[in-house]
């Protein structure tokens, strides 16, 4: 499906909301005297949020067929959901990085034909998903967040909803059998701005209202 002028604004938007949310991640990494990890990790998610929207402005929609795109864009989900169990749930974080490896490799060696098995995809993306669900909202739960922080579960929700489409769609299953390739490649960039600015508001409310 051809990339719209549109799609290509949308994506300039999510592009930069992405930028905006790591210098605030680096901004905060530099002013703590003990550094938060977790950024780190944040930062890495939302760069290559950046860097795959400008690759889509500048080749379409046709370059998230290429293996290593898929490969990397999984970093996204990973990140984010990574460092979520970094700052919430240390002792799982060594564990929760194994598991999140294994998923990567997998990914990869499915995705550039060394073995075949159409499920990995969406099973590690669910599991990275259900993270950056749950977290947040233990973690408001829990006072260890500020109220706001659910707007990073909201930001999960949207983009599970177009990740999990996308991967049965590389499956060749189509999602409910409505989310076709033109509906997912429709419906894809305001997604993507939309996952943004919900992390965009939940992680700077976190960031401006420490929970000590």
């Amino acid at each position: 499906m051809e990339i719209t002028i549109f799609d290509q604004i949308v994506l300039l938007l999510t592009g930069l909301t992405a930028v905006y949310l790591a210098f605030r991640f680096f901004q905060e990494y530099k002013e703590k005297e003990e550094k938060p990890r977790q950024n780190i990790h944040y930062i890495v998610a939302f760069i290559v949020l950046f860097v795959s929207g400008v690759l889509i402005i500048f080749m379409g929609f046709e370059i998230l067929k290429n293996p290593l795109i898929a490969v990397v864009a999984t970093i996204l989900p990973f990140g984010i959901a990574m460092g979520l169990i970094c700052e919430f749930y240390q002792k799982k974080a060594v564990t929760y990085l194994i598991i999140l490896l294994i998923g990567l490799v997998a990914i990869a060696l499915e995705q550039f034909g060394l073995f075949e098995c159409k499920l990995i995809y969406p099973v590690f993306h669910t599991i990275a998903g259900l993270t950056i669900f749950f977290v947040p909202i233990m973690a408001v739960k829990n006072k260890k967040a500020d109220k706001g922080f659910i707007w990073v579960t909201v930001g999960g929700t949207i983009i599970g909803i177009g990740g999990i489409a996308l991967a049965f769609l590389g499956a060749g299953k189509p999602l409910l059998g409505i989310f076709t390739e033109e509906v997912v490649f429709t419906i894809l960039t305001p997604i993507l701005l939309l996952m943004a600015l919900g992390f965009t508001y939940g992680f700077v409310k976190k960031i401006k209202n420490p929970v000590e």
